[in-house]
């Protein structure tokens, strides 16, 4: 988008030269005046931690003495900020961080190339004009870049304001006091949008036991989150069409004891985007399911297929042997039982190609179900995980074990790569990817699909053994993503 013209006013030359010389003040004072600060911009740096992937590429607007940046272990790190007395202090605090002296307002004629992340942190605050800012954010962003922002909550102006008059806090000026509202209407505006957000520190002094417990636990739950010191926001660029050749698709088949249902995969899967791959992951069947898969492929040479024997075992496994092997660029499954209609495939994919969302996800639980298709605890066990994961991802997710989800190999990659912070322990795949997706911050979107009852075999699913691990995996999430 293009940024908006602004003509300048005494007002605001006053505004900004009195903040440079603050900012600069605040600068020279920095190596003699400890404040109760410290513990705060730590507990930030954790936050901001778990946003950077593998290779990203990281500008910090507003970057001060540059303490954040240095601690988020980012590829390549470049910080802007307009006093130059905290531009020459950060680059020699860390010299293997690049910074650059420039007003956020002119902020792409400042930095060259594009960003994966790109930090706001507590700048809002001191913004003369955030649109405007923001405007500059979007012209070094591609579809891809996630922003993140934090700027403190109103309720504690009077608490910050005390803290500042003590001398326990680094001195401010005069405040721009947003709600998370203003700042999603702002972000908004300028072509950004939301995908979560989330309260942060409720208690921003050095505490043993109490600092941990009050900013890992208390400030995620009900009622205390209200009180958090901080708002902190992910966003996105508003979804655009990617242009360019129209994508391979991968359907992933996971297939065990499922030969009867093998031929309809053929006869249903549709052709998609600029040609269908369909991937079967043969999963050490009793009954003749490899054979059929052959047989089937032997039939059919007009379509681009895949045979694969799993050497591990579980779904998850067999998710994983399909993915790496995929040639496509954007990668699908499909439960080779059938219950989620083939013919649905396309609405997932022009969801995904359109960008709507990034990572899409089937939903059982939204039409009836046919005939025997869910037991009914089954039903009820699945709504409730829902709403657990929805609360423990920070994105609405009505149904985790839908067989079908939907993203792009690009994604998956670096969802594999960080695959290490959350172990292997799920058998099933779903949260895999549903863990790895949220913490990249990619945009999860619910795709209702009618459940269908199965035509051949019985489900490979056992109640009470699986309901053990899927309450494994809502510990896992919860400290991993929720309390940490």
């Amino acid at each position: 988008m293009e940024p908006t013209t602004i003509a300048k006013s005494p007002a605001r030359e006053k505004y900004n030269a009195s903040r440079l010389a603050h900012w600069d003040g605040v600068a020279k004072d920095s190596d003699r005046r400890a404040t109760w600060g410290g513990y705060y911009r730590r507990r930030l740096a954790q936050v901001y931690r778990a946003f950077v992937a593998p290779g990203c590429r990281v500008l910090e607007v507003g970057s001060g003495l540059g303490d954040l940046l240095a601690n988020l272990n980012a590829t390549e790190a470049v910080g802007v900020d307009f006093s130059r007395e905290m531009v020459d202090r950060a680059a020699a605090r860390h010299p293997e961080i690049r910074f650059i002296c420039a007003d956020a307002h002119r902020l792409n004629q400042a930095v060259d190339g594009h960003f994966d992340l790109i930090i706001l942190s507590d700048l809002v605050n001191d913004l003369w004009d955030v649109q405007e800012v923001l405007e500059q954010v979007a012209r070094v962003s591609t579809p891809r870049t996630r922003l993140v922002l934090n700027f403190y909550s109103r309720l504690w102006e009077p608490v910050l304001s005390v803290a500042d008059r003590l001398g326990l806090a680094k001195p401010t000026l005069q405040q721009n006091w947003f709600t998370v509202d203003d700042v999603v209407n702002l972000i908004q505006l300028t072509g950004f949008e939301p995908i979560r957000h989330s309260e942060e520190i409720l208690w921003p002094i050095d505490t043993p036991v109490l600092a941990p417990l009050a900013n890992r636990y208390l400030v995620k739950i009900w009622p205390f989150r209200w009180l958090a010191l901080t708002n902190v926001l992910l966003a996105r660029p508003r979804a655009q069409d990617r242009g360019g050749a129209a994508p391979v698709v991968s359907v992933i088949v996971p297939a065990r004891n499922e030969a009867g249902n093998i031929p309809q995969v053929f006869d249903r899967v549709p052709e998609m985007g600029g040609g269908t791959e369909i991937v079967f992951v043969e999963g050490h069947s009793k009954d003749d399911t490899l054979a059929a898969i052959q047989q089937e492929i032997a039939a059919h040479p007009e379509r681009r297929c895949l045979a694969l024997q799993q050497t591990g075992v579980g779904k998850g496994d067999a998710v994983r042997l399909g993915f790496a092997k995929a040639s496509g660029d954007v990668l699908m499954i499909l439960d080779a039982d059938l219950t989620v209609p083939p013919e649905d495939l396309p609405r997932f994919y022009e969801a995904l190609a359109s960008g709507h969302g990034e990572f899409i996800n089937g939903v059982r639980l939204v039409y009836p179900l046919e005939g025997e298709a869910m037991r009914f605890f089954n039903f009820i066990a699945n709504k409730l995980f829902g709403l657990t994961f929805s609360w423990l991802l920070g994105q609405p997710v009505k149904d985790t074990l839908c067989g079908t989800k939907v993203l792009w190999k690009s994604d998956y990659d670096l969802i594999a790569a960080n695959r290490a912070h959350f172990g292997e322990l799920d058998p099933f795949g779903d949260f895999d990817l549903l863990f790895g997706s949220a913490r990249l911050g990619l945009k999860i979107v619910d795709l209702p699909i009618r459940y269908r009852a199965r035509t051949y075999g019985t489900t490979n699913i056992q109640r009470w053994r699986h309901g053990v691990l899927l309450f494994r995996m809502v510990l896992l999430a919860a400290r991993r993503l929720k309390f940490w």
